[in-house]
Parts: C-alpha cells; structure tokens; sequence
C-alpha cells in the first residue's frame, strides 16, 4: 500500500530554513499539543531508562523532552539532511547532546541496520512516507516495549495509538481513522506472549 501527504524531494521540503522554524518554535512555545501528550503519556508510564528511536524526528524536541524526563538515550532517524544542524543545537543547549544519536537513514528500505529500542516515536511522519504500510512494519518490529504514533484522522484532530511491539496494517493516509482501530484490534489479538510492561501498554488512546 502507498500514498503520501507530502512531497517525495523531502531535502527541498523539509530544508534547513523549514527546520530554524520549527526549533524557534519549539523554543518559544514547547511542544505542540499533540507532541505534549504523547511525550506525557510515555512519561507516565514507561520511560525511566528506556531507549528511544524518534523516526522523523525533525528537531528533535519530543526526545529532549523524554531525555529530560528520564529516558536514556535516544536515536533520530531522518530523511532530510536539513533538520541535523537545529537537532544538534537544540539537544546541547537542552544539556543531552551526547546521550541523542542523529542519522539520515529510512528504517523502511534497511531496517536491519537499526537496533530496536524500547520505545519507537513517531510524530507527523505515517502520512508523509509513501508506503506507510511497510514503515509502520518496521517501527512496530523495532519497539520492545511501545509504539506511539501520532496521525491525520478524517475530522483531522490530532491523535494518536500506542501498541506492544506488533506489525501494524492500515489504511491510507486519507482514512486516518483507521490507524488507531487497526493498532488496537492488532495489540489485543493476544498472538504473541508480551511482557508485563507491554500488557500495560495494549490500549489505544485518542488525544482530542
């Protein structure tokens, strides 16, 4: 399955200019709301010493926040050369910079190259890549503990699923919705044995 909101030529889209914009905003205001809750949710639950994988994560600002809260490390993988500069001098100022680890690599064509991490984040990243299916595969495969993903539902309210570290098949981006039902009906199925921490995670939230 594919489909994308956002242009392929992700280096001219997502540039450096793109990228000062969004680290002076996040220096102003903080997170947006939804990255709010996602960050909140995790920090209420299982972030004490975890590892954390970012997928697109842009400036990094949702990991300074888990860092800050008591995660370990953290690993940003991008698309675009173009956040690089901001993420680093955010996550210095921010005084973890040397627990954050940045590459440009796509998880969904090499996903062997990637060590899996108790928690996988994903924020305004599912309906940006084309074959959304196939990334959801490999953030889910890479989660020991959670994958927390925040996407466009139809009334476009900002939402977003959490679910054990189970491969996910969904809906394009235009029929959001279907993520989260999918992610849950997936995460309840009960195939697989889950740790005590997993079983704590199988529920779907919706951030409205």
């Amino acid at each position: 399955m594919g489909g994308s909101c956002c242009p392929g030529d992700y280096h001219r889209f997502f540039s450096k200019r793109f990228a000062r914009r969004l680290a002076r905003k996040y220096q102003k205001r903080g997170l947006d709301k939804t990255a709010r809750k996602m960050a909140d949710f995790l920090r209420d639950r299982v972030i004490e010493g975890a590892t954390v994988l970012e997928i697109g994560g842009g400036v990094g600002e949702i990991e300074i926040e888990l860092l800050k809260a008591g995660a370990a490390r953290t690993q940003n993988l991008e698309l675009s050369p173009g956040y690089e500069q901001e993420a680093r001098k955010l996550a210095e100022e921010a005084g973890v910079g040397r627990r954050v680890d940045w590459r440009i690599h796509d998880i969904a064509r090499d996903s062997q190259a990637v060590e899996p991490a108790d928690i996988v984040v994903m924020h305004r990243v599912v309906c940006c890549y084309p074959d959304y299916d196939r990334l959801l595969g490999a953030a889910a495969d890479h989660a020991r503990r959670a994958l927390v993903f925040s996407y466009p539902p139809r009334n476009v309210e900002a939402a977003f699923a959490a679910s054990p570290t189970r491969r996910a098949r969904c809906s394009p981006c235009s029929r959001g919705a279907d993520y989260g039902e999918r992610m849950r009906v997936t995460s309840e199925s009960g195939a697989s044995p889950a740790s005590s921490a997993v079983r704590k995670l199988t529920r779907l939230a919706r951030i409205r």
